[in-house]
C-alpha cells in the first residue's frame, strides 16, 4: 500500500510539473506571437544586466533605443548575417553543421570556445533564458528557436535581434551602438562601420574598450567583403 501511495504521489507531481512546463511554453509562444505587432520592450538578458548595473550604481550608463523596421539599414543586416550566421536565410533556426563544427573545435581544448549558435538561437536565449550553459537550458533554447521560426518571418527575427542584442556594457540595439561608437544614427551607418559593429557581437564587452583595434579593422574588412554575397529579402515583415 505504501509503495502504491508513493507511486501515485510521484505521478501526481510529474503531471503537475508537466502541466507547468506546458503552460510556460504556451506563455512564451503567445509572447512571440505578440511580436508580430509590437517590438519587445526588453529581454531577459537586458533585465539581468539592468539589475546588475543598478546594484553597482552604473545604471546611468544604460542605452537602449529600438528602431522601426524602416530605420534599420540593410548594410547592418548584411554585415551581421555575414559575420554571425551566413546561412541565416537558408536554415530553419538551427545550423546543425555549424553546431557540429563548434563542438568538434571545443573538444580540442583551445582557449577560444565556439558556440555555433544561429541568430535565431541567440535571440531565443537573449529574449527568455539565462546565459548558463546547461543541457536543459539548451533544450529549451531549441524549442524557443523553433517557435520563433514558426511564428515570425526571417526579417522580423533579424530586426528584433538587431534592436535587442548587447553591443557593450549597458549598450543594447543598433541605435545605441551606432551612437556609442560612431556618434551617429544607425540608419546612416556605412558598410565599413556596420562591419565593425558586426565583428564586435561575439564579445562586445571585450571589444568596446578597443573600438579602433587592429583586429576590428582587419576583421571588419573581411566581413565587408562577405557582405556583398548576402542577399537580404526585400519583403517587409
Amino acid at each position: 500500500m505504501k509503495s502504491a501511495h508513493w507511486l501515485g504521489g510521484l505521478l501526481s507531481w510529474l503531471r503537475w510539473v508537466l502541466g507547468a512546463v506546458l503552460l510556460l511554453q504556451l506563455a512564451w509562444l503567445l509572447r512571440i506571437g505578440w511580436m508580430h505587432v509590437s517590438m519587445p520592450s526588453s529581454t531577459a538578458l537586458q533585465r539581468s544586466e539592468a539589475w546588475r548595473l543598478w546594484r553597482e550604481g552604473q545604471l546611468k550608463d544604460w542605452s537602449h533605443q529600438p528602431l522601426a523596421h524602416g530605420l534599420l539599414p540593410n548594410t547592418l543586416r548584411r554585415a551581421v548575417v555575414a559575420s554571425e550566421d551566413s546561412q541565416f536565410f537558408e536554415h530553419h533556426g538551427v545550423d546543425w553543421s555549424a553546431m557540429q563544427a563548434a563542438w568538434a573545435h571545443n573538444q580540442t581544448g583551445t582557449a577560444r570556445v565556439h558556440g555555433g549558435s544561429t541568430i535565431t538561437q541567440q535571440l531565443a536565449k537573449n529574449l527568455f533564458l539565462s546565459g548558463e550553459r546547461q543541457l536543459l537550458r539548451k533544450a529549451q533554447e531549441l524549442v524557443l528557436t523553433g517557435m520563433l521560426e514558426l511564428v515570425l518571418s526571417k526579417q522580423q527575427i533579424l530586426d528584433i535581434y538587431l534592436n535587442q542584442v548587447e553591443w557593450g556594457e549597458g549598450v543594447f540595439g543598433a541605435q545605441a551602438a551606432a551612437q556609442r561608437y560612431f556618434r551617429q544614427h544607425a540608419w546612416t551607418l556605412n558598410a565599413n562601420q556596420a562591419a565593425r559593429l558586426a565583428v564586435m557581437l561575439p564579445s562586445p564587452k571585450r571589444f568596446e574598450t578597443h573600438p579602433n583595434s587592429r583586429y576590428l579593422r582587419q576583421r571588419g574588412g573581411v566581413i565587408q567583403q562577405r557582405m556583398q554575397s548576402v542577399d537580404v529579402p526585400r519583403k517587409q515583415p
